[in-house]
């Protein structure tokens, strides 16, 4: 839950790193979320096929969600521009996934330092 936390309060940051679990924690709440709403959806307005919940709850955690791709692409040392690449049909998507579950990059690289990355005490602090 906390992840899904950060996300929201780094609501339309696209620079940065963001960490596998970050990102795939985020789209774990987010589905469960939508899957909820369109219980919910269903269960008022019956057969009409409306899902006014879940399209408001996707419309408010579009940037979000298309931060946090951005910053998990850019640990994976890409460009945020690769989340296009799911505009090339099936085989577009399936390589997007894969980039977003690579293992990111050990230490610093272009777009800022390691996520998990533990500041380490200066001799001052000891």
């Amino acid at each position: 839950m906390n992840e899904y936390i950060s996300v929201l309060k780094k609501y339309v940051v696209f620079s940065g790193r963001a960490g596998r679990r970050e990102y795939w924690m985020f789209f774990l709440f987010n589905l469960i979320a939508i899957i909820i709403l369109a219980i919910i959806d269903r269960l008022v307005w019956g057969d009409k096929n409306m899902s006014v919940l879940g399209s408001l709850y996707s419309l408010a955690v579009l940037l979000p969600s298309l931060g946090v791709a951005f910053r998990r692409l850019h640990d994976t040392n890409r460009s945020g521009w690769w989340i296009l690449i799911s505009l090339i049909p099936i085989i577009g998507t399936i390589v997007l996934i894969v980039l977003l579950a690579l293992r990111g990059d050990k230490g610093n690289n272009k777009y800022g330092p390691e996520p998990k990355a533990v500041p380490s005490a200066s001799p001052a602090q000891a």
